[in-house]
């Protein structure tokens, strides 16, 4: 009886031992699911970025007020009118002006016609004056009569001369008060769209007074011309030159990549207390149909692009280890330590020079526990599938 239940078990300690032994295996070899990147030809650019958000401004904005002070008398445009140039914004009560233009209009022409007439008395006697020194010549009239009739030519012609400034004096008066009326009617300089207004119909506004700023009664900015001004550390300032490729993103509009181009790089270093030193670097949209919804004020970054690799091998800049290491998924899914060679690099790609081959996976998700070289590990499924 005893050497049957040593028979029997015998078996079942073997069973036992097989199963502890299996289960020590699979725990082993449980793989780690691992996000990966594929090793790819494409471009790949070295580029500096700013180190604070950007704003989008206007190539033209004024604030503008008229240059007198006054009661407003007309405001014929609100925020957010298109207006063109030279159309009216706003108009101070000026009957004054109005009634002195028309006194001065009124004093012109009689100026005007004052000298006309003046002028035709002096063509008369100087015409006289010719006919008698015709007949002198003919001895039929006396050297008194052609004294007296050249006397009177030039007196007459003396009068139009005089008529005639008059006449100039009174044109300029109408200038005078046209200026004068002028100051009174606040214009727009250029076409654009009218950002703010201060002011409405009968209140007074006044000149900002010297060293004072005040705000301006018309805000007026010109959208159809937007550019992008950013700070850029002044270690990759001088790396930057104008007409440079850069691209702009908008927080407004995460999901675009606008091109640009540097237009103006500032001849200064902004030394800002608490901050970083940088210099203002402006880039130009090149989309004159996509920058359509634009609005200056936007907050926007660029990277001004310094070189660039249209086809060249690459991998994703998080794959890589610090000492240029990468894990590499191998083909039979262990992962493996490889170091590898780098070019151009930005936050997004890495040129891969040497050590991986197109087609290689390399590991993206080093936060995950049990993702080390020699582990089993498999791909995540795309789009987490």
């Amino acid at each position: 009886m005893l050497k049957q239940k040593r028979t029997l078990l015998i078996p079942l300690a073997a069973v036992v031992a097989s199963g502890a032994a299996l289960f020590i295996w699979f725990s082993e070899t449980k793989p780690v699911a691992v996000a990966v990147g594929t090793a790819a030809y494409g471009k790949v650019q070295r580029s500096v970025a700013n180190t604070r958000a950007g704003t989008i401004k206007a190539c033209r904005r004024a604030g503008i007020s008229p240059s007198i002070g006054g009661q407003i008398a007309s405001m014929p445009v609100k925020e957010g009118d298109a207006v063109k140039s030279g159309q009216l914004l706003m108009e101070l009560w000026n009957r004054d002006q109005l009634a002195q233009l028309e006194l001065a209009n009124s004093e012109a022409e009689a100026a005007a016609a004052n000298a006309n007439q003046t002028c035709i008395r002096a063509d008369v006697a100087r015409r006289e004056s010719n006919r008698l020194t015709q007949l002198k010549r003919k001895n039929l009239t006396s050297d008194e009569a052609v004294d007296k009739a050249d006397g009177e030519a030039r007196a007459q012609q003396a009068a139009c001369n005089a008529a005639t400034a008059t006449r100039k004096v009174s044109e300029a008066k109408i200038h005078l008060v046209q200026s004068e009326l002028e100051k009174t009617r606040l214009t727009a300089p250029f076409a654009g769209i009218v950002a703010q207004v201060n002011g409405e119909i009968g209140e007074f506004v006044t000149p900002s007074p010297v060293g004072i700023p005040t705000p301006p009664a018309v805000d007026l900015i010109d959208t159809s011309c937007l550019y992008v001004s950013a700070p850029i550390d002044e270690v990759d300032a001088p790396q930057i030159r104008v007409g440079m490729a850069a691209s702009i993103a908008l927080d407004a509009m995460a999901k675009t990549l606008f091109a640009g181009q540097v237009r103006r790089i500032a001849p200064y270093v902004l030394a800002l207390e608490k901050q970083a030193r940088t210099v203002d670097v402006e880039v130009d949209f090149l989309c004159p149909q996509e920058c359509a919804g634009m609005l200056p004020g936007y907050s926007a970054d660029i990277e001004v692009i310094l070189e660039e690799k249209p086809n060249t091998l690459r991998i994703p800049t998080e794959a890589i280890l610090e000492g240029n290491k990468v894990l590499l998924l191998a083909p039979d899914n262990r992962l493996q330590r490889r170091e590898i060679s780098s070019g151009l690099s930005n936050w997004a790609w890495t040129e891969v020079t040497a050590g991986l081959a197109e087609g290689d996976r390399v590991v993206l998700s080093f936060d995950r526990d049990g993702v080390v070289a020699g582990a089993y590990a498999v791909a995540d499924a795309p789009n987490g599938k």
